[in-house]
């Protein structure tokens, strides 16, 4: 599967049998990438992640800017991030 941005950046994705997901922080099941994203409307990329099978890991607290943290359908890590341009 390929994630191509308007800029013509790609992300390739791939399964992996036998895969062991991340438990971040646990160094004993590490992350293979760690994505940061901004948005502009935090509520609204929250739910859609979460519509799309993100699970919440952790909330920066900020409401005007800040991060919120989950995890995709297969474990890994990533942020929204917001409010820090």
């Amino acid at each position: 599967m390929w994630l191509t941005l308007p800029e013509g950046v790609r992300f390739a994705f791939r399964e992996v049998l036998g895969h062991r997901p991340p438990r971040w922080p646990d160094p004993q099941y590490p992350q293979q990438f760690h994505l940061d994203i901004d948005v502009e409307d935090i509520d609204a990329a929250q739910e859609q992640v979460l519509a799309l099978g993100a699970a919440p890991l952790h909330d920066s607290g900020g409401r005007n800017s800040g991060f919120r943290a989950f995890t995709d359908p297969a474990g890994h890590p990533f942020c929204l991030c917001f409010g820090q341009s």
